[in-house]
C-alpha cells in the first residue's frame, strides 16, 4: 500500500490484501466532515455505515453527539448510532465487539461495512485487538493496595525495573497495578499489554482516511456547531438526561455540552459563559483528536488535509472507493 498526504493520492497493492472483505475507515477530529463524507461513500458504494464514536453511541446524545439526523439517516443504513442507554457505559471492547458483529452482517450482506468516527481507542481496539486481562491474586492484591506508595514504587523498581521506569513515582494506581501483576502472574504488565487479541486488521481489505483538515476551519466549524446545538435543542436533551438522575461519573453525564448546560440551568453560568465554555470544551476535544490522529495511525494511511465540502466530497469518494475496489 502506498499513499500520500498531498491532495489525498491514493494507490494500492491488490497482492497485499487479496480476498479479504473490505472495510472502508474514515477517522478524525469531531466537526471535520466526517459523517457528509461517509453518506456520500455509503450512497455510491452500496454501503453501511457503523459509528466509531464514543458519544454517538448513546441513545440519549443524539443532539450533543452530532449524531447524523433523521433524514441523513435514511440516505443511508447506520448502525450503532442511539444504540446504547446513558445509563449503561460503553467501554472499548464491548463497542468492538458490536462492531465486529456489524462488519460481518454487512459483509454478510454484501454490502461495504464504512466505520466512521472520531474515538481512536475504538477503532485502535477493533484493529488491533486488546489485551488479556491477566488475574490477580486476591491476597497479593490486597497486600499491594496496602502498601505505601514509595514502598510499592521500590518494590516495582526490583522486580519489574522496565515498568517502573516508565510511570511516575507518585501514580499510586498504575504502580499497584504493575505490581500485583508481575507477582500475580510472573509477566510485567507491559509484556501483557504488547500481546493483544482479537483484532481485525489483517483479515480485512483496509481503506483508511484521516480527516486532518486546517486547524482554523476546524476551530470555527466547531463554534458554529455547539451555537446550532443549542438551536436544536441541545438544552432540552440536557434536562431529559438530568431527570433520569443518572450516576454523575458515567460518559453520558460527562460529554462535552452536558456538564456546561448543567452549570446554567443550575444558575452557575450567565448563557454567554455556558456558550463560551461549551465552544471551549469542544475546541480543545477537536484538538486532542486532530493530535491523536496525527500521530497515532500508521504512518501509511493516508490523510486528507484539506476542508471538506460538497465539491470536494465527490472526489474524495472516488479515491476510497477506487482503494476499496482494487
Amino acid at each position: 500500500m502506498v499513499a500520500t498526504n498531498m491532495n489525498t493520492s491514493f494507490a494500492y497493492d491488490p497482492a497485499t490484501d487479496s480476498g479479504r472483505p473490505p472495510l472502508a475507515l474514515i477517522a478524525g477530529p469531531t466537526a471535520s466532515g466526517k459523517s457528509a463524507l461517509a453518506i456520500a461513500l455509503a450512497e455510491k458504494a452500496n454501503g453501511i455505515i457503523i459509528n466509531a464514536d464514543a458519544s454517538q453511541i448513546y441513545a440519549d446524545l443524539r443532539i450533543l453527539s452530532a449524531r447524523p439526523s433523521a433524514e441523513e439517516e435514511a440516505r443511508a443504513p447506520h448502525r450503532l448510532f442511539g444504540a446504547m442507554d446513558g445509563a449503561t457505559p460503553c467501554s472499548a471492547a464491548h463497542w468492538a465487539t458490536l462492531a465486529k458483529a456489524e462488519i460481518a452482517a454487512a459483509h454478510q450482506a454484501g454490502k461495504l461495512p464504512i466505520l466512521v468516527g472520531g474515538t481512536g481507542l475504538y477503532i485502535r481496539t477493533l484493529l488491533d485487538g486488546i489485551a488479556p486481562v491477566p488475574e490477580i491474586d486476591a491476597d497479593i492484591r490486597e497486600a499491594v493496595r496496602g502498601l505505601a506508595v514509595a514502598d510499592a514504587y521500590a518494590a516495582l523498581s526490583r522486580e519489574d525495573p522496565d515498568s517502573a521506569a516508565v510511570l511516575a513515582p507518585a501514580d499510586s494506581a498504575r504502580i499497584a497495578r504493575a505490581l500485583e501483576v508481575i507477582r500475580s502472574t510472573g509477566r510485567s504488565i507491559r509484556d501483557w499489554r504488547a500481546h493483544k487479541e482479537g483484532g481485525i486488521e489483517d483479515q480485512v481489505h483496509l481503506a483508511p482516511l484521516i480527516l486532518l483538515p486546517p486547524r482554523e476551519w476546524l476551530i470555527t466549524r466547531c463554534d458554529i456547531r455547539f451555537e446550532h446545538m443549542l438551536e436544536q435543542g441541545a438544552v432540552e436533551e440536557v434536562q431529559a438526561l438530568l431527570a433520569r438522575q443518572l450516576a454523575p461519573e458515567l460518559p453520558v453525564m460527562r460529554a462535552i455540552g452536558v456538564p456546561e448546560i448543567q452549570a446554567w440551568l443550575n444558575g452557575d453560568l450567565s448563557h454567554e459563559e455556558m456558550i463560551q465554555r461549551g465552544q471551549i470544551a469542544t475546541r480543545q476535544y477537536a484538538k486532542r483528536q486532530y493530535t491523536w490522529f496525527s500521530r497515532q495511525p500508521p504512518g501509511h494511511w493516508p490523510r486528507h488535509e484539506e476542508e471538506i465540502n460538497i465539491k470536494n466530497n465527490a472526489d474524495i469518494v472516488i479515491k476510497l472507493q477506487s482503494m476499496i475496489l482494487t
